[in-house]
């Protein structure tokens, strides 16, 4: 037997995924009765939680280093066709 609180999740987790959906409809029609335009706005997509995005730096040295300096290029020396 299984007690009604653990099946609360199963049924609160659609609901929640519903709410944006839910508050861009009622958005939209609240703009349109004043004669607005509701834009939507861009949502991040999701991310695992259990996999850390690759971009992290992992040690201090790489933050301190930052990137290296690059020498300027002159405008005559790129891309010279010697024949």
């Amino acid at each position: 037997m299984v007690c009604l609180a653990c099946l609360l999740p199963l049924f609160l987790v659609p609901i929640v995924n519903v709410l944006p959906l839910l508050f861009d409809f009622i958005m939209g029609k609240f703009y349109r009765v004043f004669g607005w335009e509701y834009r939507k706005p861009e949502r991040a997509p999701p991310a695992c939680p259990y996999k850390p995005s690759t971009n992290t730096i992992s040690s201090k040295d790489e933050a301190n280093a930052g990137t290296s300096p690059t020498e300027p290029v002159k405008p005559g020396s790129v891309d010279v066709k010697q024949d």
